[in-house]
């Protein structure tokens, strides 16, 4: 992953497989907003306490930062929805963990404080999509549910996708005591440490097995509960999120 080569302001890490003139995208880091502790300072969620004028000032500083009209975002319940975005809504949509669309212009955005954010990009087709992926998300496999609507809805082929993975709960932080109830039993070979699992590999082989190629698949490899750049509920409990964004330029 490229670093940003500054801290001050809305200044995004960035991906090398989405590094390409046409596609605005990043993930934010938690500094450069107007929140206050504990939402200090780039929070991006509705839903943590943190006032709503605050929270459109930082996601208007993330648009701005990418040069996209639009922002579009949803209102998560770690579920498997995903929506076809066509036009710009008047607040976000509800009960949706995913989004895809082929409108340049609308910045598709997640909010994390841990969770994955999978961004996705159609080179040929000219479609980005971006899904939120928890431990539940992936065991839901939301990868494959957005994969598969790209396919259906714009033509993709899963081998011509490119995608990221951004910072997240990292192996080394990843514990699941009660993962004998919570997770499948073929998450089992991703158990690094006794109750520790490596959701990172988990995203890998569920992208692969959507059809994309290991070539264009990055992954930050940044944990948000080490690095105290980026929201981390785990790590604090009462915080804010993380975002993540791709977007067609317009």
């Amino acid at each position: 992953m490229i670093l940003p080569h500054q801290t001050n302001g809305a200044t995004p890490l960035r991906f090398p497989t989405l590094a390409v003139p046409q596609l605005a995208h990043g993930a934010f880091p938690r500094q450069g907003g107007t929140s206050p502790a504990p939402w200090d300072s780039l929070n991006v969620g509705l839903a943590v306490g943190d006032a709503v004028t605050r929270v459109a000032a930082n996601r208007d500083l993330i648009r701005r930062a990418l040069g996209l009209p639009h922002l579009v975002a949803a209102r998560q319940v770690h579920g498997d929805r995903v929506a076809v975005v066509r036009k710009a809504p008047e607040t976000d949509l509800d009960g949706v963990d995913a989004l895809v669309t082929d409108v340049p212009g609308l910045g598709l955005m997640v909010q994390q404080a841990d969770c994955q954010a999978v961004l996705l990009f159609d080179p040929a087709n000219r479609a980005v999509g971006i899904a939120h992926s928890g431990w539940r998300g992936s065991v839901a496999n939301i990868i494959a549910k957005t994969v598969a609507t790209m396919t259906a809805t714009y033509g993709s082929e899963p081998m011509q996708l490119r995608a990221a993975v951004s910072p997240s709960l990292g192996p080394c932080c990843g514990e699941f005591v009660n993962h004998h109830r919570e997770l499948p039993a073929a998450f089992r070979a991703f158990e690094v440490r006794p109750n520790h699992f490596d959701f990172w590999a988990v995203s890998r082989m569920q992208l692969g097995e959507a059809g994309l190629r290991p070539e264009n698949i990055s992954v930050a490899g940044v944990c948000t509960v080490c690095d105290h750049r980026f929201f981390s509920y785990r790590r604090d409990g009462t915080t804010g999120r993380n975002a993540s964004v791709i977007g067609l330029k317009p």
